[in-house]
């Protein structure tokens, strides 16, 4: 067995609030895993039962291989974890935190601290209160990063970052993971799932609605397509094949997640002059679930 979280089934309420309900997922060892949903999704929720941040109602969560329940001091101890939003004491400067991180790690990080601050430009000597957002996301990443653990747990960490600090934070994660690191993803940025993780897991209103490797879910049936030649929208595509309609002069375009066939038999009945088909975007792609659920 190569698992390095498992989550069986687990529920998490808030009363009248959303929490989460019946989640389960695996994170293979290796792997950049994403977690997708748009911000009150329950990702947050998830990451934190996860790590036993919170207590669960229900369900079974295992990382390593152990039961967080039973071993959770031994299971933090290997894992690099990053919240959504970054708050530190204030009156302290960015090296003391880096230290005190370091020190409840019991480990000495001074080369990988030193080789993170460069890379990601960050100045140690001042004090936090004084950090733009940006930066106080760099101070988070050192802190996760600097102890070299096993699994990263990254809860939206590049809010805030410049596209420079983006692109080496993920070089990072990258050689991270050739050294046989595992990451845990949370972002509702749909593109860098789809830049970096091998599987993810789409979440909404508190329930995966789908996991899958990210090469099956970019392949679904959903299609742009862009007809030219008629004026008005073809009645019999009026069904819940069809999404976002936009018709200007005499170009329709559309989502289209039925069989090509079937719309190529219609659309033969008219006289368009010209028909194009594309692959949607992720962006599309996560509409297309999350629309394909509410049916």
């Amino acid at each position: 067995m190569n698992e390095m979280i498992l989550l069986s089934d687990v529920s998490k309420s808030y009363g009248k609030a959303r929490g989460i309900c019946g989640v389960s997922l695996k994170v293979e060892k290796g792997d950049i895993y994403g977690f997708m949903g748009p911000n009150g999704a329950g990702k947050s929720t998830t990451i934190k039962s996860m790590l036993g941040l919170i207590t669960p109602d229900a369900g079974k969560i295992e990382i390593f291989q152990k039961e967080m329940r039973k071993e959770k001091v031994e299971i933090l101890k290997r894992i690099g974890y990053m919240p959504s939003e970054a708050m530190f004491y204030t009156g302290m400067k960015v090296v003391d935190i880096l230290n005190f991180s370091a020190k409840m790690r019991g480990k000495d990080c001074k080369k990988q601290q030193d080789l993170l601050c460069e890379r990601l430009d960050l100045d140690r000597k001042k004090k936090i209160e004084t950090l733009s957002l940006g930066n106080r996301k760099k101070v988070s990443i050192v802190c996760a990063m600097q102890h070299e653990p096993d699994l990263y747990v990254l809860d939206e960490p590049t809010s805030g970052l410049d596209p420079l600090i983006q692109k080496e934070f993920f070089d990072l994660l990258l050689e991270k993971q050739q050294i046989g690191a595992t990451i845990f993803l949370s972002s509702h940025i749909l593109t860098e799932v789809k830049n970096y993780c091998t599987k993810a897991a789409i979440i909404k209103e508190g329930c995966v609605i789908r996991e899958d490797s990210i090469e099956h879910l970019l392949k679904s049936s959903v299609r742009n397509i862009s007809i030219c030649g008629l004026e008005e929208f073809p009645k019999e595509l009026l069904d819940n094949h069809v999404k976002n309609i936009s018709i200007e002069k005499n170009q329709i375009k559309f989502l289209y997640d039925g069989q090509m066939k079937d719309l190529i038999h219609i659309l033969e009945a008219y006289p368009i002059t010209d028909f194009i088909a594309e692959e949607a975007n992720i962006e599309e792609v996560f509409l297309h679930y999350y629309e394909k659920e509410e049916n």
